[in-house]
């Protein structure tokens, strides 16, 4: 039986949270709640509620199957609590996770070669005139100076790096405008659309203008990213496939520990509703 997000956010305590007639107190989802970013409260309380339902219940499928905790501790000598110790101790006993072979690895790989690609890197030099569009006017005359200077530079591109360090506001101005490597994402949208459609040796033909200001953007060269061979990413294949493996394992568990329980002011998927692939 379930209870509304309303009720449960007012605290509505004639429908409390509860699990075999264990009580979430409210104080407790309340301190849950930062765990837990949602567009709106109600949302992140629900998810808040939840996690600790779900908790709940792990912990008393641990004690009805009599595990005992055996806290661990890592190098930096964080130690685990009896309640997280227990909750590990029952994944690893009830909850199989198979390793993926290498089979279903490359099947992984062969669907998915666009993830297994190294990036394009490209080898940039620009000129910046800083502007900001809250001071009209000085805003035109970056825009003018910067017209001028790409007209130079398309008329005479030797003299590229003469510019830059004349009259660019970046501090690549001291290195002629070079940026150096740059990979996806490094730079801003604008930045990166007006690069993408250079050939290596060209300059745009408009200022770029992004938060920055203006920018005068030219593409020395361009490495290609290349698709990397299955063998140096079968590692980080398997890893994957076992995360998400034992991901929705653990969810089909939970969902039939629930479907036995008797939950109360939550919503908690059923068993049909995840399936293992």
């Amino acid at each position: 039986m379930a209870c509304s997000a309303r009720s449960v956010l007012s605290g509505d305590h004639r429908t409390p949270v509860s699990v075999n007639g264990v009580v979430i107190p409210h104080d407790a989802i309340a301190r849950e709640v930062q765990n837990h970013p949602a567009p709106s409260p109600a949302q992140a309380w629900q998810a808040a509620a939840r996690a600790l339902v779900v908790r709940e219940l792990l912990l008393q499928e641990a004690r009805r199957l009599g595990l005992r905790a055996a806290p661990i501790a890592d190098e930096d000598g964080r130690r685990e609590t009896d309640e997280e110790a227990l909750i590990r101790g029952l994944v690893e006993r009830e909850v199989a996770t198979p390793a993926p072979d290498e089979a279903a690895c490359r099947r992984y790989y062969d669907n998915n070669r666009g993830r297994f690609r190294s990036p394009d890197i490209s080898e940039v030099s620009h000129i910046l005139i800083a502007a900001r569009r809250d001071r009209p006017e000085a805003f035109a005359r970056a825009r003018e100076l910067a017209a001028q200077l790409l007209a130079q530079a398309r008329a005479r591109p030797e003299t590229f790096a003469e510019l830059a360090a004349a009259h660019s506001e970046c501090a690549s101005a001291a290195a002629g405008g070079n940026l150096g490597q740059l990979r996806p994402g490094a730079a801003t949208p604008e930045f990166e659309a007006a690069l993408a459609a250079l050939a290596p040796g060209e300059t745009c033909a408009a200022p770029v203008e992004t938060r920055y200001g203006f920018h005068i953007v030219r593409l020395e060269r361009r490495v290609e990213g290349r698709q990397l061979p299955f063998e140096a990413v079968q590692a980080r294949i398997a890893a994957y496939l076992v995360e998400r493996s034992r991901r929705l394992a653990l969810a089909q568990y939970v969902a039939r520990l629930a479907a036995r329980a008797e939950t109360r002011g939550i919503d908690l998927p059923a068993p049909g509703d995840l399936r293992v692939h």
